[in-house]
């Protein structure tokens, strides 16, 4: 199972440089990849965070992240889909798969911060449908020679789109949330489930039923894997700091939640680290490869 870390796009760094040294410390201790989160406006709980400091474009720092690794998966966990123009988003995540060489993957998500929807002019009743469509438009630019597409928002024919993903047929999709539409967006649209926290029972015997909608679908149920999110906190010990996962608060604890991941088949844990601070966020990354990620 590989294991990732957020970086703080998201956490109002002052310089995103910041999480450019993050991901180079993942990159140099054997970590498997890094993760940005997703948000236009600072409003709801994220101005209750950061009022007026930055939230980094999550792509922007991906495209920094990736010229500046090389081995690391670069990935979203994860885009909300129904604030960007998917023809840009496409055009956008395509090239960012060649500056990577192939190490992009773009978790989705439909959105739950009602006030940022309002903001942006976007009914939030209709951010389902506008993900789905979002999926389909994207996987339209990027698999087809001559791409055509046409719904209420969107109508084009007759055109050239490039460049495509450097991975083929696309860039991997893994589709956020805990719902039965994500579930079912999973196995219609998705090349993985990517669920945020969970028993691991009860995420083994969602994910199967994930699988069975996609065979229904007329998909390989095997094309359709499971990621996991756990958000991760900061607890200070002596003189560093060390991560908490729930009630897990010892390496032991951690190694036995996230090997209760593998066993039902999870194939990639992203840790969402709820952590401000680049003291508190390189201690926990260093812990995580020294103490977690040999016994994973």
């Amino acid at each position: 199972m590989k294991l990732g870390v957020t970086l703080p796009n998201g956490w109002g760094v002052d310089d995103p440089q910041q999480s450019v040294t993050v991901a180079r410390l993942v990159e140099d201790r054997g970590l498997d990849s890094v993760w940005v989160q997703d948000h236009l406006f600072n409003v709801g709980f994220i101005r209750d965070r950061l009022e007026d400091r930055p939230y980094w474009h999550p792509l922007a720092t991906l495209t920094a992240v990736a010229v500046q690794t090389s081995r690391i998966t670069l990935g979203s966990s994860v885009l909300v889909l129904p604030y960007h123009n998917p023809i840009d988003l496409a055009k956008y995540i395509a090239t960012l798969d060649h500056f990577s060489n192939g190490r992009t993957v773009i978790g989705v998500g439909v959105g739950a911060l009602e006030p940022e929807f309002r903001a942006l002019g976007i009914p939030m009743s209709q951010r389902a449908a506008l993900t789905d469509e979002a999926l389909e438009l994207m996987k339209e630019l990027w698999t087809s020679t001559e791409p055509a597409f046409a719904s209420e928002r969107w109508q084009f024919s007759e055109v050239k789109f490039s460049p495509k993903c450097y991975q083929q047929p696309h860039v991997p999709i893994w589709v956020g949330g805990n719902s039965a539409g994500a579930r079912r967006r999973a196995a219609r649209l998705g090349d993985a489930w990517h669920p945020l926290g969970g028993d691991p029972a009860a995420v083994a015997e969602q994910f199967a039923g994930v699988r069975k909608m996609a065979e229904q679908a007329g998909r390989d149920p095997g094309a359709v894997g499971l990621t996991f999110r756990v958000t991760v906190a900061a607890q200070h010990q002596g003189s560093s700091y060390r991560p908490v996962i729930g009630d897990a608060t010892t390496a032991d604890a951690i190694v036995d939640l996230l090997n209760r991941y593998a066993e039902i088949g999870v194939e990639h844990v992203v840790l969402g680290l709820d952590i401000a601070g680049m003291e508190a966020i390189t201690d926990v990354v260093e812990y995580v490869a020294a103490e977690i990620k040999p016994q994973i």
